[in-house]
């Protein structure tokens, strides 16, 4: 792998001291794109520092309907079909990409071959031909160590080879005022044209408390039930102290939510102590807490398409922090603008 001036798992990307005391946070202007989009939360908390979105990319009908009902955008299909010429300029470019298998292809035939055919490589190309001052990737924890780690490898060394400072870093979402424990790879990127020197980025650093699910769960819910016959045959068939159980009382964040949640996961599932039969699954409103989104937040989806849609989705708090991060660090090479008073 590369040097740790480029590549590393440090506490801070290509700067090794803490943010001076005077590090500005003020929200700016500068316009992102949202590819592999999702239901939006990336872009939520981009907005939430002075962002604007330019562009979007996902394919999923479904996610695009809670995309359009949220944003009044309806999103841009298929990645692969767009064509990076047409897309506006922007400065940060938002990805959460799907991890897929590489080839092996050997170091003379270039990084680009080796993504070719994997939704990264859309990414590569875009990022590439656009030039934009930074982007951050988000991905499954798992993506660090896929493939013996090579997946990662590949990626990272693909960044750097067209020009980019690069960085990644696992980010809990219990460590951000999120009620559930949810840990995600998060490579942040700048370019390097753009910077006079080494790009000053500082992670954000977690908070050593721990927020409960307990105060967002409702009571008297009465169509989420699980039936007597499920938690018997299924939920409690072995008395191993699965599955999780909360309830207003409960001071802990909950397990990661899945996008399988609706298919009651009796080993990974989180269910609550509510309703006609004593167990329940999780509400809409429970979900938005656990991935922090705003209560506000609309859901115009089937509830089946709701877990599927949250449990696939970013925890807004932590891509907030990480994008005020971006932000300042823009902000310090006098790459964006304050926003007006």
């Amino acid at each position: 792998m590369a040097s740790t001036a480029l590549i590393s798992e440090q506490p801070m990307l290509l700067d090794p001291e803490s943010p001076p005391s005077n590090w500005e946070y003020s929200k700016s202007n500068f316009n992102f794109i949202d590819l592999f989009a999702g239901i939006g939360g990336m872009r939520i908390a981009f907005e939430s520092v002075g962002g604007t979105c330019v562009f979007t990319s996902e394919w999923d009908a479904n996610a695009q309907k809670t995309y359009e009902a949220n944003f009044g955008d309806t999103p841009d299909g298929d990645i692969t079909k767009v064509n990076e010429k047409n897309i506006p300029d922007f400065d940060v470019l938002l990805a959460g990409f799907p991890c897929q298998p590489f080839s092996s292809i050997g170091q003379r035939e270039g990084f680009k071959h080796k993504t070719q055919g994997t939704l990264f490589y859309d990414v590569l190309r875009i990022i590439e031909h656009k030039r934009p001052s930074s982007f951050l990737l988000e991905n499954v924890k798992g993506l660090v160590s896929h493939d013996s780690g090579n997946t990662l490898k590949i990626i990272i060394e693909s960044l750097v080879s067209i020009g980019y400072q690069v960085q990644y870093r696992v980010l809990d979402a219990a460590d951000f005022g999120v009620p559930q424990f949810r840990k995600r790879i998060y490579i942040v990127g700048f370019d390097s044209n753009k910077f006079k020197g080494v790009a000053k980025f500082y992670w954000p650093k977690p908070s050593n408390k721990k927020v409960g699910i307990g105060k967002f769960v409702e009571s008297n819910v009465e169509d989420h039930s699980i039936s007597k016959h499920l938690q018997k045959s299924y939920l409690y068939k072995i008395a191993d102290g699965r599955p999780q159980i909360v309830t207003p009382e409960s001071d802990f964040p909950v397990k990661t939510l899945v996008s399988t949640y609706h298919k009651i996961q009796r080993l990974t599932g989180t269910f609550v102590k509510d309703g006609p039969t004593g167990v329940r699954l999780l509400t809409a409103n429970e979900c938005k807490a656990i991935m922090g989104f705003p209560k506000s937040f609309k859901i115009p989806v089937s509830r089946t398409q709701m877990y599927r849609q949250m449990g696939n989705s970013v925890a807004v708090p932590v891509v907030k922090a990480v994008a005020n991060e971006i932000n300042a660090t823009l902000l310090s090479a006098k790459l964006v603008k304050k926003a007006s008073k």
